[in-house]
């Protein structure tokens, strides 16, 4: 009996395993870059783990001059990836903010409320740095799960 019950939980936990262990799946959209050094977001089973983005046109490349237009050109950008995962902001879970200027948290953090408007809204950390790719201000990464 003992070993009927051993050999029912290996199979459990071998089937867990196994279906924990869902394929990764690039998401990229038409509109991103190509032949960067990693992936614009990566799909594993029903979350969507999106690589950092600044605020910059997805076409030339440039920043636009207003702090609150580059976090929202940022946060569309984000929204590309999501809706090509499938999902949205009401999915995402978990954000990550990188700011050049701490002191422009008030003005990121208004934008953000646009895009991220309901309860619950997702857990975030806001960081401070000294400097960003391509001459950015801020820099988000979001995790989202189905």
């Amino acid at each position: 009996m003992l070993r009927i019950i051993r050999s029912s939980l290996t199979a459990l936990v071998l089937l867990a395993a196994a279906l924990s262990a869902a394929p990764k799946k690039v998401v990229q959209p038409k509109e991103f870059p190509t032949g960067r050094p990693f992936s614009p977001a990566i799909l594993a089973g029903d979350t969507l783990y999106v690589s950092g983005n600044i605020g910059s046109d997805l076409k030339t490349g440039k920043i636009p001059e207003s702090f609150e237009d580059e976090v929202k050109l940022c946060l569309e950008n984000i929204g590309i990836l999501l809706k090509a995962g499938g999902m949205s902001y009401r999915d995402v879970v978990s954000v990550q903010v990188y700011l050049t200027d701490m002191d422009q948290f008030k003005q990121m953090n208004a934008v953000y409320l646009t895009f991220f408007k309901s309860e619950p809204r997702p857990t975030r950390t806001t960081v401070g740095v000294t400097k960003l790719a391509g001459g950015a201000h801020a820099e988000i990464t979001v995790t989202a799960k189905k």
